[in-house]
């Protein structure tokens, strides 16, 4: 157990990576308690899914601000630098703020009978900044599943659920029923849940949970797209909600996927002006889908070996949605640098990739959960032999390899991967 804080909070802080995923509201609950519950000091909106929900995080914060509101914005993992997951206004906590948040953490754990976990002590640490910094509202990001992950310590006003997939089987069940029981755990009595258009086994368990936990749910399938056109990889959209039309919006972030994302984020702050709690016009709606920032998915960089396209991409259905984007988009095959963790579905997401790639450049980023870049050449051999397969020791070597094939060069496949190449070109 941490006996007490140390001089360098961070590497302590870090240290607590090694105690790996833990599942459990006991620790968590036990931390805010010796830290005074700072989570009540401001109401809380949480976003869970599989994916879209760090996209949705965004959008929701961006509406919010741009609505007068001082926002708080907890996101995992970070690419770069741990203070990206802790943004206030849209702003990245400073180091300072951090290090003295973390140490204030670390002292209240000395209290718990075991150290916390790594995704513990960073909500924590979210919450106690939160609350020093006075905010009037914070978006929190689900780590893991929901029902179980630290974010749920929170007593949320509001949960928006994203597209459910496959995706941590081993942590959430092999079932996209038992995916979505976990995801669903974020529901609170008598909360606000908005659900993204999902498949039907999804529909009627949120529906089923919310029944039974007297929640209101809302459909962001129920939000009309009248039109849509794509420019430079960009949505533009006419949608209508049950309260308004919006002409002509243009998606700031890129890809088709991001049009469900948008209808998710847009009826959710309307249902939260509906409230009377806040009040985000039309015009804060607009900004929060049209200026919105989310690096490392399908972020478009230049670098010196050329444009790179940056997608985590980093379960089956991100895979799909990346390759479907560059099809669409590029109408060609592009080269395709790889990473993925040896946890996930390599054969799967190799799979989903591949009618978009005209070359794989296996590589690791510097993780030890990330697959060998050799076991990835051979399951991709495996898996799309009609595609040329090659290794490279560092992300920065491949790139390079895979810009003599050709430009953008696309990077995928992995979080840690996408952070290891933002480091060195952004």
């Amino acid at each position: 157990p941490v006996t007490s804080p140390t001089p360098d909070a961070r590497a302590a802080l870090l240290s607590l990576e090694q105690i790996g995923i833990k599942l459990g509201l006991d620790q968590i609950r036990a931390l805010v308690d010796a830290l005074g519950r700072p989570d009540r000091a401001f109401p809380s909106i949480v976003v869970a899914g599989t994916n879209g929900k760090g996209s949705v995080t965004a959008m929701l914060e961006r509406g919010l601000r741009a609505a007068g509101l001082r926002t708080g914005r907890y996101t995992s993992p970070h690419l770069v630098a741990l203070e990206e997951r802790f943004a206030i206004d849209g702003r990245d906590i400073t180091t300072e703020t951090f290090d003295a948040a973390a140490r204030r953490v670390l002292a209240a754990s000395v209290a718990l009978p075991a150290p916390p976990s790594f995704f513990e002590a960073t909500t924590a640490l979210a919450l106690e900044v939160f609350r020093e910094a006075r905010i009037d509202v914070a978006v929190l990001e689900v780590g893991l599943g929901g029902r179980l992950d630290a974010t749920n310590v929170v007593s949320s006003m509001a949960v928006a659920i994203t597209a459910v997939d496959f995706d941590h089987e081993a942590f959430l069940g092999h079932t996209i029923e038992a995916i979505a029981r976990e995801k669903a755990g974020v529901i609170k009595p008598n909360g606000l849940v908005v659900l993204a258009p999902n498949p039907p086994a999804v529909e009627t368990i949120v529906s089923e949970t919310c029944a039974t936990r007297g929640a209101r749910l809302l459909r962001a399938a129920h939000v009309v797209i009248e039109s849509t056109t794509m420019d430079a990889g960009q949505a533009v959209v006419t949608m209508t909600t049950p309260r308004r039309r919006y002409d002509d919006l243009r998606l700031g972030l890129r890809g088709r996927h991001q049009i469900d994302n948008a209808r998710t984020a847009v009826r959710l702050l309307e249902a939260l002006d509906g409230t009377g709690r806040f009040a985000i016009d039309e015009a804060a709606i607009r900004t929060a889908v049209e200026d919105v920032i989310w690096p490392g998915r399908l972020e478009l960089v230049r670098s010196a070996a050329g444009e790179i396209l940056i997608d985590g991409a980093h379960n089956p259905a991100g895979a799909r949605a990346l390759a479907a984007y560059v099809i669409e988009t590029y109408g060609r095959r592009l080269p395709f640098v790889v990473a993925i963790m040896h946890d996930k579905q390599i054969d799967t997401i190799l799979t989903a990739l591949a009618p978009a790639a005209s070359c794989f450049v296996c590589t690791a980023p510097e993780t030890p959960r990330a697959a060998r870049p050799d076991e990835l050449a051979l399951a991709a051999t495996r898996v799309a032999p009609d595609v040329a397969v090659s290794t490279a020791a560092d992300p920065m070597t491949a790139i390079d390899r895979a810009a003599a094939a050709g430009s953008p060069v696309v990077v995928a496949g992995s979080l840690y991967l996408a952070g290891d190449v933002r480091a060195h070109v952004s």
